[in-house]
């Protein structure tokens, strides 16, 4: 985790300085972004909560997403990534919500992902989504290449969102 502090630390001065918060919501990183960005002193004044939704009954659970908003869905998707962005931000009443889902290893996910596969959603002032493909089947090294990933795209929106008046 520690390579993953300098960016969080940058993330965490930039939302500071707007007075903006966020909420994360995380599978195959595991809950690496949220222990990054939760690393940083001062991390209440922007961090609101997150969760690992690793399971169809965590998303059910802690999110409140069932069957009818799945309709036509699968996880693992960027369109799947930006609702659990969406509401996460939704729920806890936040400026961003950043999510990420994929297939950490060593083997593929049950929706005919490779390992190595991941979704990355931002929601907020800006809204960005990405696919990633590592190529690798090495779990906990996909799992720390998904959290920069995670924090990448979220330095990005929060890059290219215009300052709070």
């Amino acid at each position: 985790m520690e390579d993953l502090l300098p960016k969080a630390e940058r993330l965490a001065a930039l939302l500071k300085a707007r007075g903006e918060t966020i909420a994360v919501s995380e599978s195959s990183s595991g809950g690496l972004v949220a222990a990054a960005l939760l690393a940083v002193p001062g991390a209440s004044a922007y961090f609101r909560g997150g969760a690992v939704v690793y399971t169809p009954q965590a998303r059910a659970a802690l999110l409140g997403i069932g069957a009818p908003q799945m309709q036509g869905l699968r996880s693992a998707s960027e369109p799947y990534a930006r609702l659990l962005a969406d509401t996460l931000r939704e729920r806890l009443g936040t400026t961003w919500g950043l999510a990420e889902t994929g297939a950490a290893g060593p083997g593929g996910n049950r929706y005919g992902d490779a390992a190595g596969h991941t979704c990355l959603a931002v929601s907020g002032p800006v809204t960005l989504a990405q696919t990633m493909e590592t190529g690798i089947a090495d779990r906990a090294a996909n799992m720390r290449t998904f959290a920069h990933a995670a924090l990448n795209l979220l330095a990005e929106a929060l890059d290219a969102a215009p300052a709070p008046a």
